[in-house]
């Protein structure tokens, strides 16, 4: 079964995002290190939250895993990109871990 990590970074007034940092040196570090286990990954910029209205989030990250031994050996190594963070926002990252359905 195919599986999910979605990672969304929240907008909210005290909170602050580093597009610039997240691309040219987040992203490529977890490519490094959750990588070799991860079979795609997307990001998407919040533009909007529907018509008319802010986006409620900074970033969507999706990544996809074959199956759960996977996506447990892409966590198992995810130290270094969890610690990275707060190098680029001090928004508290939302997870969510699903099946793929569709």
């Amino acid at each position: 079964m195919t599986l999910s990590l979605q990672v969304a970074y929240p907008i909210t007034d005290d909170t602050n995002f580093d597009m610039d940092y997240y691309l040219a040196t987040h992203l490529p570090l977890v490519a490094e290190h959750m990588g070799e286990h991860i079979s795609s990954t997307s990001a998407s910029k919040g533009l909007a939250g529907g018509p008319d209205q802010p986006p409620g989030y900074y970033v969507i990250a999706t990544m996809t895993f074959a199956d759960q031994a996977a996506l447990d050996s892409a966590l198992g190594a995810a130290e270094p990109v969890l610690a990275d963070i707060p190098k680029f926002t001090n928004a508290q990252p939302q997870m969510l871990i699903g099946e793929v359905i569709a």
